[in-house]
């Protein structure tokens, strides 16, 4: 699989006291939800690749999730940015591609206009956290989403020592009070010394680390927000991957006083 890398890093988590420490939530402003890079046309063209050849794998549903998927198509319709067309029935994108919006099923339509993964969350009634319900994944960073489906919060990420206790009761409380006009959003990276963004593995297949000088650093833009009618919880997610040489001096220094662990900066 090819190598996709963006030429800059807007977010360095590392950078930042608040977005150093777990779990660095930030406010979001909706203006800067959905980001469209230099990176837009290969991403894109690997998500249809993706999506068409490998469904199974980037793309599942557990059923009931109809109707948060089709308020989140509806939603991002509202903020497409610049170099999109949207027409009856159909939107091309900036890269020229043209999405029918009623070809599939709309979580797989939405994953098809954005560069971030979309990820569904809801808590079914009487349980303790959220479950992840659906999503179109097609760059993940070390997990497998046939294992995570249908599972709760703690588990849609591998587990971090710092995750445990009461950092994840933490964090259930953070979604029990997410608020639709409140969105938020955080940050993380990791030293890969494989850059391609399709990195799919089982919880008992962990990444090898990369050993000396990582050449590549990948990072995480991951946002949370409720959406107001069905009250499902949708978590973005937006991935860099730049060439160590790409970094400026100042995030390099930066990672030199603060240096990334296996678990990641804000993992």
């Amino acid at each position: 699989m090819e190598h996709i890398c963006q030429k800059s890093l807007p977010h360095a988590p590392w950078m930042q006291p608040a977005t150093r420490r777990l779990p660095g939530i930030q406010p979001l402003d909706m203006a800067d939800w959905l980001v469209m890079d230099e990176a837009f046309g290969p991403q894109m063209a690997l998500r249809d690749r993706l999506l068409k050849d490998r469904r199974e794998e980037v793309f599942a549903t557990m059923g009931g999730e109809e109707a948060a998927a089709e308020e989140l198509l509806a939603l991002i319709l509202t903020r497409l940015g610049p170099g999109y067309e949207v027409g009856t029935g159909k939107v091309t994108r900036p890269d020229g591609v043209t999405v029918a919006l009623d070809s599939n099923h709309p979580l797989l339509v939405a994953g098809r206009l954005v560069q971030e993964d979309l990820c569904l969350l809801d808590q079914p009634e009487g349980a303790d956290e959220h479950v992840l319900t659906g999503a179109v994944l097609c760059f993940p960073a070390s997990w497998s989403l046939s294992e995570k489906l249908g599972r709760p919060l703690t588990a849609i990420h591998d587990p971090v020592p710092e995750y445990e206790g009461h950092l994840a009761a933490r964090v259930q409380r953070l979604f029990d009070a997410l608020h639709p006009d409140r969105p938020l959003w955080r940050a993380h990276a990791l030293l890969y010394a494989d850059p391609a963004l399709h990195q799919p593995r089982r919880h008992a297949d962990r990444r090898v680390q990369p050993k000396g000088q990582s050449p590549f650093l990948r990072s995480e833009r991951q946002s949370l927000l409720r959406l107001p009618e069905s009250r499902a919880v949708v978590f973005s997610i937006h991935t860099w991957v730049v060439a160590w040489d790409d970094l400026t001096a100042d995030q390099i220094d930066g990672l030199a006083a603060h240096p990334i662990d296996k678990a990641g900066v804000g993992a």
